[in-house]
């Protein structure tokens, strides 16, 4: 089994529960240069608040999306906006990606942001 393989085994294995917890949920997917986060309803089929190192905020400020530092921002940008919409209980969805680094960056921003997961 390839590595893709084997992450999106466990991405859809995780999915599979949440989607049994009936909660929203934000979704995380990280390539070597970007990262993004999506905050969706329940169903799964909306999204509700969305971030990542490709809006024009990042643009602006020259900063690489391939650091703990861009995930960080993200974390915290998509959590403002969560927030602002209504939703404050999520269910983490890390897509089957390990939770270090980036994504563990982007979780406690979110976190610390107010965000409960």
């Amino acid at each position: 089994m390839s590595k893709k393989q084997s992450r999106t085994r466990r991405a859809r294995r995780t999915r599979a529960k949440i989607s049994e917890l009936g909660v929203h949920r934000l979704g995380v997917h990280r390539t070597p240069q970007h990262i993004y986060a999506q905050v969706f309803d329940p169903t799964g089929t909306q999204v509700l608040a969305s971030a990542s190192t490709l809006d024009t905020s990042f643009k602006e400020k020259k900063i690489n999306g391939g650091n703990v530092a861009a995930a960080k921002m993200v974390g915290q940008l998509v959590a403002e906006r969560a927030v602002a919409a209504g939703i404050n209980k999520i269910a983490f969805d890390r897509s089957g990606f390990k939770y270090h680094g980036r994504i563990k960056a982007l979780a406690d921003a979110a976190r610390d942001n107010g965000l409960k997961f």
